[in-house]
C-alpha cells in the first residue's frame, strides 16, 4: 500500500474554525496558544468547532518546504516496565540509521491520556507514528485517519488495525500457558492479571483453556496497571489461605510473578511444590532471582525493527504488510 495523501483534516483552515465559531481567527490562535486570554465561554465555542471539523493546528507550517519533518512520534503506556524498552529502543535504532528522529510520549493506562497525547503530537506533523495496541476510541480512530500519516501498532494482534500492526496474539499466549500447566499435571489454577486490555486477554485466554481441561479456577485477581512486585505480593498474600493443594499461577508479568513468589517464601508456601508460577515478560528479574521464574517470552526486539522498516517503507511510497505477528514461547525455568 502506498503512501496515503493527507485527508480531509489537513485541509481544515484556522479561518475554517473561526468561522464555525463565530469569532475572528485570531481569537481561534489565542485558545490554542495563550488560551488564559480567552474567556472560558469563547474557548468552548472555539474548542467544539475543532473537534466537530476535526482541525489539528500545524505548529511548524511554512517551516519545512519538503513538509518532511524527519520525526517520528512513539507513544507507550509506560516506561516503568522493561516490557516495552526492547521495541521502542530497535523501532528508535533502526529509524535512526534512517536519518529520524523518534520522540517518546507516554500515555499512561487511560483511553483520554492517549487521546489528549496523539492530538497533541499530531500538531507537531510527525511523518509517522507508533502506537501500543489497537484499541483507541473512535475520536482517535477519525484523528488518526485524516491525519493522513503512516501508523503502525504494536504489542497487539487486530484483526483490522488502523493502518499496520505488527504485534502478537494475547489470548492464545494465555491459552498456551495453560496448556503448558495442564501439561505438567495441574489441576488448580489462579491467575493475577492487570486491568489494561492486553492483560485482560491473557486472562481471558487462560481462564477459557483451564476449563476447557476441566480445571478449577481457585482464584483470579485484578491489579492495577502497570504491577509490579508489590502487587504481586498483596495478591498472593490475599489468596494463599487457598493454597491447601498444589496449584498452578499465571502471572500478568515478570515483576507480578516474582512478586508472588517473594511472598509465598515468606509464608512458607513451597515453589515449585505447592505453587507453581509463570510471568511474562523474560525480563532480567525473572533470569536472576531464586528460583528462576518460568515466563512467556516475546521477541520485542524483533518486533521494534519490523514495525520501523514497514514505517520506512510507507513513508517512502512503498508497500508494507498490514499485519505481522511476531512469535512466543515459553522459556521453562525452576519456578514451575
Amino acid at each position: 500500500m502506498s503512501s496515503r495523501p493527507r485527508g480531509p483534516a489537513a485541509s481544515v483552515k484556522i479561518t475554517d474554525v473561526a468561522a464555525a465559531a463565530g469569532v475572528a481567527p485570531m481569537t481561534v490562535s489565542r485558545v490554542l496558544n495563550t488560551p488564559d486570554r480567552v474567556s472560558e465561554a469563547t474557548a468552548l465555542k472555539v474548542r467544539e468547532a475543532i473537534e466537530r471539523l476535526g482541525y489539528v493546528p500545524n505548529l511548524i507550517a511554512g517551516g519545512l518546504s519538503s513538509r518532511r519533518s524527519r520525526m517520528i512520534a512513539a507513544i507507550v503506556p509506560t516506561i516503568a516496565s522493561p516490557m516495552f524498552s526492547a521495541p521502542v529502543q530497535t523501532f528508535t535504532d533502526v529509524l535512526g540509521q534512517a536519518g529520524y528522529h523518534v520522540m517518546l510520549g507516554l500515555s499512561g493506562y487511560k483511553p483520554d491520556g492517549e487521546d489528549a497525547l496523539i492530538r497533541a503530537v499530531l500538531t507537531r506533523r510527525p511523518d509517522g507514528l507508533l502506537l501500543t495496541g489497537a484499541s483507541h476510541s473512535p475520536a482517535v480512530r477519525r484523528l488518526l485517519k485524516d491525519a493522513g500519516v503512516p501508523v503502525v501498532e504494536i504489542w497487539d494482534a487486530a484483526e483490522h488495525p488502523t493502518d499496520m500492526l505488527v504485534g502478537f496474539d494475547h489470548a492464545e499466549l494465555g491459552v498456551a500457558v495453560a496448556d503448558f500447566f495442564a501439561a505438567g499435571g495441574h489441576t488448580r489454577f489462579m491467575i493475577f492479571a492487570a486491568g489494561d486490555p492486553r492483560a485482560a486477554a491473557r486472562r481471558e485466554g487462560f481462564v477459557r483453556r483451564v476449563a476447557q481441561h476441566g480445571g478449577t479456577l481457585v482464584a483470579e485477581r485484578t491489579l492495577p496497571a502497570p504491577s509490579g512486585i508489590i502487587d504481586g505480593r498483596l495478591a498472593l498474600r490475599a489468596v494463599a489461605p487457598l493454597l491447601t493443594e498444589r496449584t498452578a499461577l499465571f502471572g500478568s508479568s515478570d515483576n507480578v510473578a516474582f512478586g508472588a513468589m517473594e511472598e509465598a517464601r515468606a509464608l512458607g508456601i513451597a515453589v515449585p511444590q505447592r505453587l507453581a508460577i509463570c510471568g511474562f515478560g523474560d525480563f532480567e528479574l525473572s533470569r536472576g532471582c531464586e528460583p528462576p521464574i518460568t515466563t512467556v517470552s516475546v521477541d520485542g526486539a524483533e518486533m521494534g525493527r519490523v514495525a520501523a522498516e514497514n514505517l520506512l517503507a510507507r513513508m517512502n511510497g512503498r508497500a508494507a504488510p498490514r499485519r505481522v505477528l511476531v512469535p512466543s514461547r515459553i522459556i521453562e525455568r525452576a519456578s514451575t
